[in-house]
């Protein structure tokens, strides 16, 4: 069967990349989003697409019906349930385009699957309630999970909410009625080493600059070896801490060497920094980014996008690996 595709929320196209690496039958017919930087670099990826620049609620239910699309793949704002949005839930209007599209569900003519993902925290939410209620009500089977890309074998750190749900006679062998999985049914390697992403002659450009060096001591540093990274979040390069790795060649032995000299300072001293600057402490630059959020080699920014928008666009966007392998149970 080949599917029809409406991707919503659609950003740099981070579901799209995740269709194509699934390999499954169909095609994305539409997709949508008002932030205007971000659909630049879709189309630049995807110059055929049918991209609209729209407010979801602007799509009127015989729009919607009128592309025959079965499957819908979105990502809703997930702000009204972080910290930084105050957890605000459904009294946050950036839920209103997504409560709208729940309202929605039983009017679809033929929809068939579903794939949503959204933040850590979203599980505990009104909205999450009132969609996984619209769901039974629709009579879809659906399975939650949080996953992290390390999961399926990528080495970096990005807890994130999904659902799938289809609406069929059969149900899923992995099925869990009222948990939300923390794991995928199939067994993944190891995630690979940093090294597989890693670009060469890397310009100073990214350096880590004096006013991130000066709380050098929160720092995530990572190596070549190693098999893991944090979460890069939209504000990498402008804070210190819980923003994303940092990227170094010295060894960790010299790392922990350096620390120990540059604490002899006071922290955040012009001492302190110059100590730090021997290690070369550099940011992973947007295209390392892009790998490990499992994007192909062939994704690329546009050169009219500055790489402030770069990281601000990848901090909203998904793991395409994780999608990609929720796709495929989604079908199965």
């Amino acid at each position: 069967m080949k599917h029809r595709i409406l991707e919503l929320y659609s950003g740099i196209g981070g579901m799209h990349c995740a269709w194509n690496e699934s390999k499954l039958e169909g095609e994305i017919v539409a997709a949508v989003d008002i932030n205007t930087v971000a659909n630049q670099v879709y189309l630049y990826n995807f110059p055929k697409s049918n991209l609209m620049t729209r407010n979801i609620q602007a799509l009127s239910l015989k729009e919607i019906n009128d592309m025959n699309v079965n499957t819908i793949l979105m990502s809703p704002p997930c702000q009204p349930f972080t910290r930084n949005g105050k957890y605000l839930d459904e009294n946050d209007p950036r839920t209103n385009s997504f409560l709208y599209l729940i309202s929605l569900l039983d009017k679809f003519d033929k929809l068939q699957y579903i794939l949503m993902e959204n933040v850590k925290g979203f599980e505990c939410s009104t909205v999450r309630n009132l969609f996984i209620d619209k769901l039974n009500q629709c009579q879809f089977e659906y399975q939650e999970f949080l996953l992290c890309p390390s999961n399926v074998g990528v080495p970096n750190s990005r807890l994130r909410y999904y659902c799938i749900a289809r609406k069929t006679t059969s149900t899923w062998a992995f099925k869990r009625k009222t948990e939300i999985m923390m794991s995928l049914p199939k067994a993944y390697g190891a995630p690979d080493s940093i090294e597989s992403i890693l670009e060469k002659d890397v310009s100073h450009k990214y350096l880590v600059k004096n006013n991130i060096l000066k709380r050098g001591n929160v720092l995530d540093i990572i190596q070549k070896d190693s098999k893991r990274s944090c979460c890069f979040t939209k504000a990498y390069t402008h804070y210190a801490e819980g923003t994303g790795s940092i990227y170094t060649e010295a060894s960790p032995e010299t790392v922990d060497e350096c620390f120990e000299r540059a604490n002899k300072f006071e922290v955040g001293t012009d001492n302190f920094i110059e100590t730090l600057k021997e290690l070369n402490l550099r940011f992973f630059t947007p295209k390392e980014v892009l790998l490990l959020m499992s994007f192909p080699s062939s994704y690329k920014f546009p050169e009219t996008i500055t790489i402030k928008q770069c990281y601000r666009l990848l901090g909203n966007s998904i793991n395409v690996k994780v999608v990609s392998e929720l796709l495929k149970l989604l079908f199965d």
